[in-house]
């Protein structure tokens, strides 16, 4: 049995694993899935304050006040940002760490930057906007278009302009590492940040995951909605006792973006 944290992407919440956490338990694990602070079920405590730390917080609270231990620690998209800045104080208690389509970011990088902004921690002030719109999803489901967007909540700028701390490369971390790669998402001119990450296992000991089937590319969004699919690949990444399965094919179309 494994006990798996599963943390969500931007403008989302801990309902974007709905799908994932069934396969899990049926299988006998323990499955956690923090929602992040202003956003998704927790939407009514944004404010100004709220930034990376918050959901850094978030998570490790989470791991600390369970006593979770031996845990595979997995962050989607944006996740990936909080899954990392969460190494410092549980660092101890990961046994395999998985970025799921995440940013894969290094000591003081911010989201905002690894997409090529540049607003920096100074972006909240006085008659600003402290808060950033969903960036738009397209499906091919209407259903499921509909199920997700109504969900989809701002999320407070200081999550994506605040940097985040890595007190030491991930490599030099004992436990294992694995990313998992969305083929089905549109490869952007300079190869984005995931496509970017996708590489990085090359370097041991990572594991390296491309989530496609025969030829049919999987979506990004398919990744945390794909139900048994999905919930096996996880499984499987962090057993490492046989070859990963491939996600299905997705029936959504995603951006380059984050989300």
């Amino acid at each position: 049995m494994a006990i798996f944290v599963l943390v969500h992407g931007a403008w989302s919440g801990a309902h974007g694993f709905r799908k994932v956490r069934g396969p899990l338990r049926a299988a006998g694990h323990e499955v956690f899935t923090p929602s992040l602070t202003g956003i998704g079920e927790r939407a009514h405590l944004t404010s100004p304050q709220v930034c990376l730390t918050t959901h850094i917080t978030d998570v490790v609270n989470t791991v600390l006040y369970e006593d979770l231990r031996g845990i595979v620690l997995l962050g989607f998209s944006y996740g990936g940002f909080v899954v990392t800045g969460a190494l410092e104080h549980i660092g101890g208690r990961v046994r395999h760490l998985v970025y799921l389509d995440a940013f894969v970011p290094g000591d003081g990088d911010r989201v905002d930057a690894m997409l090529g902004g540049t607003a920096g921690p100074g972006a909240i002030g006085v008659g600003g906007d402290w808060l950033v719109p969903p960036q738009p999803r397209e499906f091919d489901d209407p259903a499921e278009a509909a199920w997700a967007s109504a969900r989809r909540t701002p999320q407070p700028v200081g999550c994506f302009t605040e940097p985040v701390r890595l007190v030491r490369p991930l490599e030099d971390y004992p436990f294992t590492r694995t990313y998992i790669k969305a083929t089905g998402e549109p490869r952007p001119g300079p190869g984005g940040p995931f496509w970017a990450a996708r590489w990085r296992p090359g370097r041991p000991p990572w594991t390296g995951v491309a989530a496609g089937r025969r030829g049919a590319d999987c979506g990004r969004r398919r990744l945390v909605s794909g139900g048994q699919a999905a919930g096996g690949a996880v499984r499987r990444v962090a057993s490492r006792r046989r070859p990963l399965p491939t996600v299905a094919p997705s029936s959504a179309r995603t951006s380059s973006g984050m989300g």
